[in-house]
């Protein structure tokens, strides 16, 4: 049922309740994961990591570390970011998108909300990050890591000191399929006691979904800290592997079909896709799993003890995640290998089927090269000659073929 002490209407609708499994529950086909029943066969399109090889886009020797707020020019943005504000406690919630930041950021959060959540879709727009980081004192070496948007997934802890409050920062990355390309983007966040701070690059559906779930008053966000909402989306995020994972799994079930039946030089250009696709994944599970672990270890004046409770689960799925990713890289491993062994086979039958013709050719070749010689030959007297070559040759031959099936060459 719906609050009914929101302060506004919402622009969705509020979904079902939350339970303490939330978005892996949702209906959201970006966030099922591998069913154990037997799928029907459909053929999958084949997608492709961005870029073969990693890149960094590194700044030029001697740059100095960190933006501070007078380097993010007040330009108009080629593409104006998107800023959605959620405001929540218990009994209360409110989303708006912020249309005018200076009006926004004038205003105060409410007394009524226990947690602010801002969230920022788009980081073009350096006239809106300017303005969040001036007004909730971000760090220049976390403004920057957070514009790079090629972090390595990690946790940094700037403390606070005097008037300076203390903040946790966080860089996750998230895997998605757009348009049959595989890549991975950053997510950033700035945790603080009562607010949170995120940042994307492009909208996400799973993100969205969390947002939901505030919207029912039955829902464990409404009830706990900033924290726990980070740990929400952190879940989310780690979620999303499940759904590429799943297609990569289908990809590899008709790779193998077709490496059996009708191997293809196709198909080993697919199998080497989908191996660059899982060394992608891979630069981005086995990082998340450490930043997982470290929230889940180490304490911070802006962590609560619920949220690092269900932190362990986010490791689980992490760990869950990687053993599938480790699992289907031997199996694309060994289907590059049965691919080459098919091959070899198929080459092997061939030459097989060409010997044997030869062979059986060579002493009828020796017939007809005696007979075929111009110079006297008595046979070639006899009015039955050319019956009896014939014969003969074929004897010979069927003799031959014979011995071959014999001894198993057939």
């Amino acid at each position: 049922m719906p609050d009914p002490h929101h302060a506004t209407v919402p622009t969705t609708p509020p979904t079902r309740a939350d339970t303490a499994r939330s978005p892996r529950t949702a209906t959201d086909p970006q966030l099922r994961r591998p069913a154990a029943q037997k799928r029907t066969k459909h053929r999958h399109a084949p997608w492709r990591p961005k870029s073969r090889v990693p890149r960094l886009n590194q700044p030029p020797p001697g740059t100095p570390a960190g933006i501070e707020y007078h380097e993010l020019i007040q330009t108009p943005a080629s593409k104006r970011g998107r800023v959605i504000c959620t405001d929540y406690s218990p009994d209360h919630w409110e989303t708006q998108e912020v249309e005018d930041m200076a009006a926004f950021l004038a205003l105060h959060r409410p007394e009524w909300s226990q947690v602010r959540w801002i969230h920022v879709e788009g980081i073009e727009d350096q006239n809106t990050i300017r303005a969040l980081a001036e007004k909730y004192q971000l760090h220049p070496l976390a403004i920057e890591d957070a514009l790079d948007g090629q972090q390595r997934p990690k946790t940094e802890d700037y403390p606070g000191s005097g008037d300076l409050p203390g903040r946790l920062f966080v860089v996750a990355r998230r895997v998605l399929i757009q348009d049959g390309v595989l890549h991975a983007e950053q997510a950033s966040f700035f945790l603080g006691r009562h607010t949170l701070l995120s940042f994307q690059v492009s909208p996400c559906q799973a993100i969205d979904q969390v947002r939901h779930r505030i919207e029912s008053p039955r829902s464990r966000l409404r009830q706990n800290d900033a924290s726990f909402l980070l740990y929400a989306l952190l879940d989310t995020i780690v979620d999303c592997f499940y759904p590429v994972l799943e297609d990569a799994s289908g990809q590899l079930e008709e790779l193998e079909d077709n490496v059996l039946d009708h191997p293809q030089p196709h198909t080993l250009q697919s199998i080497h896709q989908i191996k660059r696709g899982l060394v992608l994944i891979r630069r981005v599970a086995w990082p998340m799993r450490e930043l997982i672990a470290a929230l889940q270890r180490e304490r911070h004046e802006c962590l609560s003890d619920a949220a690092q409770t269900y932190f362990r689960d986010v490791y689980d799925h992490c760990v869950q995640v990687i053993d599938l990713l480790e699992t289907y890289r031997e199996i694309a491993s060994e289907l590059a290998d049965t691919y080459v062994s098919m091959t070899s086979y198929r080459t092997n039958q061939i030459m097989k089927v060409l010997t044997i013709i030869g062979t059986i050719f060579m002493p009828l070749t020796f017939l007809v090269g005696i007979y075929g010689m111009n110079m006297y030959i008595p046979e070639n007297e006899w009015p039955y000659s050319y019956a009896v070559f014939w014969v003969v040759a074929i004897t010979i031959a069927g003799v031959m073929l014979w011995r071959f099936r014999r001894g198993g060459w057939l």
